[in-house]
């Protein structure tokens, strides 16, 4: 098959090296695509012969060693070598050198692409696509990246160790559209002449750096920006009032920075703004009502600021809303009953002073309430949210029982510290879903269900034994039951249970064994007859008799006492008789008064 152009084995599950004999032959090839397979070794010496290849994507395989056949390929104008053992010059000039490549794929080389980055090919002006993310390559950006690749539209050098400012020649690629230069280590403030220059750009990240200053000055032309994301970084001041013209923007994520100052007026006027992201700064003031206009808005993240006031009635217009993030501020007042979106499937409100209930939403899957000022009983409107999963109403006033049916879903559940009583429902055997639990800090009693992997039961009055059964639990990583009214036997400390610690029991004097200091040989007899049931730590009935037999004596001996002293026999019923009186002119003056006299 010499005369073969096309081969494009993908995804086929091959294994083992590419065979010399045969693959060899193929000299004419113009395309060769064997990405997602299992193939490993070296690649063939003869591949350096098939200077007619346009296009070749060895990605997602397990070649190994260096690629030096591949530099005389000069017809190439596709090259992805991404997921892979390849050792690569961190220049890159063996392939950037190829004046027709078009499109180059690096990414997340298992043997990392080590070194400095240093472009010492001359202008290419056919290049559009680079990506050389997720390897360890360091030093500075190179500072005419933008002379020597002019033509590029997709740039991604994410996730490397690169250090140094931003160089201003990036500003020179006017057909830019996608930049990524997020998890370096950047430095400096965002180049003006980017700002004006990539008037072509929709997507710029820069996470994760220590870029710092202004996010931008006054002179912005990026117009067609639809995703920005600064997030990470030292930024201050107040959110850039030249961002009102990227009025195309969908996402907006400037959060862990050092923003200060207010949500701007004119983010009103994002209509299409899906994704806003303000959290972990120091912005203040009220939340705007007006953001109940943005009914585009699905994802609201303004956690840990200084936001305070009451919830905005008008979020109850944001019918597309999935995911709100309000937690770690100052909000009070109570959560509008008919705020519940149709898709909303998280919401995060602790650390507030939020008072009231919230509306059922059938797809709410994390709902966290914890650390407010909510009172009254567990609602059982939850139990009625069947895609529920995780349940977050510690700290709070909560009182009652905890309704069984709400724990019917759920998968994690924190419901501590709160003013919870009765016993732990029946139906939390019965999950299977459930993998965290903490009721700690409550009141609740009774015997402790069987089935979890994470077990706060800690400073309840819970009684009875701890059920063996748990010990069967080889999910369990986290357990305690310390400060209740538990008896009995430990755990025997085999399997998980061998790493739980004293710490996990105390606070339960009638507890015994291992790895508690008490053995169980001080509490009760070291063997029962057969047959017999251990009901106890004592025999009740000669506790009953014992009691009574000491009553008698009392009673007898005060007797014995007053018969032959007179003089305290008298002091006894003077006392008597003073007693009596009181009680009387009580009665008098204060109960039949009331009771059986009708007044005028």
């Amino acid at each position: 098959m010499p005369s073969l152009k096309i081969l494009r084995i993908s995804g086929c599950g091959l294994n083992g090296t590419l065979h010399t004999q045969g693959f060899c032959g193929l000299t004419n090839l113009q395309e060769f695509d064997v990405k997602n397979n299992n193939l490993k070794g070296n690649l063939p010496e003869c591949l350096s012969n098939f200077i007619s290849l346009r296009s070749l994507d060895l990605s997602s395989n397990q070649f190994c060693g260096d690629i030096f056949a591949l530099e005389t390929l000069t017809s190439l104008e596709m090259l992805s070598l991404s997921h892979n053992y390849f050792q690569i010059p961190s220049s890159l000039g063996p392939f950037l050198g190829h004046s027709k490549l078009k499109i180059f794929q690096a990414y997340m080389l298992r043997v990392r692409c080590k070194g400095h980055f240093e472009l010492s090919f001359p202008l290419l002006t056919d290049l559009s696509y680079l990506d050389i993310s997720k390897n360890s390559i360091n030093g500075n950006v190179p500072i005419e990246i933008g002379v020597k690749l002019p033509s590029l539209s997709y740039l991604n050098m994410s996730r490397n160790h690169f250090h140094g400012s931003i160089p201003d020649s990036i500003g020179d690629m006017n057909s830019l559209q996608y930049l990524d230069l997020s998890h370096n280590q950047l430095s400096g403030g965002l180049p003006e002449h980017l700002a004006m220059g990539c008037s072509s750009l929709y997507s710029l990240t820069l996470s994760n750096n220590s870029l710092q200053g202004q996010m931008f000055s006054s002179k912005l032309n990026l117009t067609d920006l639809w995703e920005l994301r600064l997030d990470g970084n030292h930024f201050s001041g107040k959110i850039s009032d030249s961002l009102s013209n990227c009025s195309s923007l969908s996402t907006l994520d400037v959060s862990n920075n050092e923003l200060v100052g207010g949500i701007p007026r004119w983010m009103e006027n994002m209509s299409l703004l899906s994704t806003l992201d303000l959290s972990n700064n120091q912005i203040s003031g009220e939340i705007p009502r007006w953001m109940g206009n943005m009914w585009h808005l699905e994802k609201i993240m303004m956690a840990n600021n200084h936001f305070e006031g009451p919830f905005p009635v008008e979020f109850c217009n944001l019918h597309f809303l999935e995911l709100l993030d309000l937690s770690v501020n100052n909000i009070s007042g109570h959560i509008p009953s008919c705020f519940s979106p149709l898709w909303i499937s998280q919401v995060h409100l602790s650390r507030n002073k939020l008072q009231g209930p919230l509306s059922n939403s059938t797809v709410l899957v994390t709902l966290d309430l914890s650390n407010n000022q909510l009172t009254g009983k567990i609602p059982n409107w939850i139990a009625n949210l069947s895609q529920l999963s995780f349940l977050l109403l510690n700290n709070n006033h909560f009182e009652g029982k905890i309704p069984g049916r709400v724990l019917t879903y759920l998968s994690g559940i924190d419901i501590s510290c709160n003013k919870l009583t009765g016993e732990i429902p029946r139906q939390v055997n019965n999950l299977g879903n459930i993998y965290a639990l903490n009721l700690s800090h409550n009141s609740l009693i009774g015997p402790i269900p069987l089935a979890f992997s994470d077990l706060d039961l800690s400073h309840n009055n819970l009684s009875g034994t701890i059920p063996p059964q748990l010990v069967g639990l080889t999910s369990l990583s986290y357990f305690s039951v310390a400060y209740n009214n538990l008896s009995g036997n430990t755990p025997v400390m085999t399997a998980q249970f061998s790493t739980f610690e004293e710490s996990s029991y105390v606070g339960n004097p009638f507890l015994c064994g291992k790895p508690l200091p008490n053995n169980c040989t001080t509490f009760r007899p070291s063997s029962l007859p057969k047959g017999s049931t251990d009901n106890g730590l004592m025999d009740m009935t000669a506790f009953y008799a014992s009691f009574d037999a000491f009553y008698v004596v009392v009673i007898l001996s005060i007797a014995t006492v007053l018969y032959i002293n007179p003089y305290w026999r008298r002091a006894w019923f003077y006392h008597i008789g003073e007693i009596s009186k009181r009680c009387y002119y009580f009665l008098q003056d204060h109960i039949l008064p009331t009771r059986f006299y009708c007044k005028n």
